[in-house]
């Protein structure tokens, strides 16, 4: 570009200067006899036509390289939005309690409500706290806890009653007026009765799961929520306090059929439209959980209305596996009710959720392999006799 600075005097003939070098770059012609030319004409006409050459050969990359560059106004990365657009847009309510009171009313004077699932309706349940969930878990920082027990799990299939579609999950329900099918240990203090489990899951397989580890998506994820019933005296009071509620989450990843996940799969055609429910007896939901018994934990809150801030999340870290055609089953549910237009139950998950000033903490070690070489120690030098 030196060559030619002789013309940066001349706002006019700035281009010229990008075109000649580009020229130069690409076909490695000299062209000082037309950068010195006094005939402007010639030197546009040629100009022009290395444009249309440059735009229409596989160079296109460098031609544009070779524009002059403009100011633009530096944006810093968001993890959350590069690395989880696309999941948090199949959410059918991305945007919708994120925003303001305010702000919402303020819309719907200009246009209708946005359609979400029923559950998030009511404007009065956007949240404002500073332990929300789902939340990404990065496996680098999460901190080892050694005092964390193993999690302790006894459940009675005596106690399941029914399973029901609610319009936005389908839920598998347990007598819980006793401690027969508790949970104990890990980073609970007291037993935590089960009430209910239900699932999230995606359109597609590529995501579907609540919670991420390391921005990775799983296609469907378990919750097993239960209730202090030692501090609190119904799952209701338990649910708006803190430490009022322990929820299991355990992502399921496809592979092999999962024998014991069927009898509940084969129940999900009698449940299709929203607001039906049927007896669904005998069934032990241990039989979903990993063998392995590691596990993270962290401070958060329910993944739908009222989003109360009141769960203890356990979230075990081997996925269990499941065939295509079991998930593929789950999304045959129904949002809408008998007799209305039809519409799929998918992407019923929550997006994800900042950490804030929480830490999450991890029942197994993890030791992470620095890229780093370390030079080997000399040989000890040997005397020949």
């Amino acid at each position: 570009m030196k060559k030619y600075s002789h013309l940066a005097n001349h706002t006019a003939m700035r281009a010229e200067i990008v075109f000649l070098h580009a020229f130069e770059k690409v076909f490695r012609l000299p062209l000082r006899c037309l950068a010195t030319a006094g005939n402007s004409k010639v030197k546009m006409t040629v100009m022009n036509h290395l444009r249309g050459i440059l735009q229409a050969s596989p160079r296109t990359l460098l031609w544009r390289r070779s524009q002059v560059p403009r100011s633009m106004p530096v944006r810093s990365c968001s993890l959350y939005t590069c690395t989880f657009r696309t999941r948090n847009r199949a959410y059918m309510g991305e945007s919708y309690y994120k925003r303001t009171r305010e702000t919402l009313l303020r819309r719907e004077e200009l246009s209708p409500r946005p359609k979400v699932p029923p559950l998030w309706e009511n404007l009065d349940l956007v949240p404002a706290g500073d332990r929300q969930s789902p939340i990404n878990i990065r496996w680098r920082d999460s901190v080892y806890d050694p005092g964390l027990k193993p999690l302790t799990i006894s459940y009675d299939p005596a106690t399941c009653l029914h399973i029901w579609n609610n319009g936005y999950s389908f839920l598998v329900e347990f007598e819980d007026s006793t401690d027969k099918s508790v949970i104990e240990g890990g980073p609970l203090e007291h037993n935590y009765r089960l009430k209910q489990f239900h699932f999230h899951w995606g359109a597609i397989d590529a995501w579907g799961s609540e919670h991420t580890v390391d921005s990775k998506c799983y296609p469907a994820e378990l919750h097993l929520v239960h209730w202090n019933a030692v501090k609190f005296g119904s799952f209701e009071d338990a649910a708006l306090e803190e430490n009022g509620l322990a929820v299991i989450g355990v992502f399921l990843k496809l592979g092999k059929h999962h024998k014991e996940l069927q009898k509940l799969v084969d129940t999900l055609p009698s449940i299709k439209h929203k607001d039906t429910l049927v007896e669904f007896g005998s069934f032990d939901p241990s039989c979903l959980m990993p063998t392995c018994p590691d596990y993270w934990t962290y401070s958060g809150s329910l993944t739908t209305p009222p989003l109360s801030e009141s769960v203890t999340w356990i979230i075990k870290k081997q996925p269990v596996e499941v065939d295509r055609d079991q998930l593929e089953q789950f999304r045959t549910l129904l949002v809408t009710s008998e007799g209305e237009k039809e519409k799929r139950m998918v992407d019923n998950f929550r997006p994800l959720q900042p950490l804030m000033n929480r830490t999450v903490r991890s029942s197994f070690r993890h030791d992470y392999v620095l890229n780093i070489q370390v030079k080997p120690k000399p040989a000890a030098s040997q005397v020949t006799p």
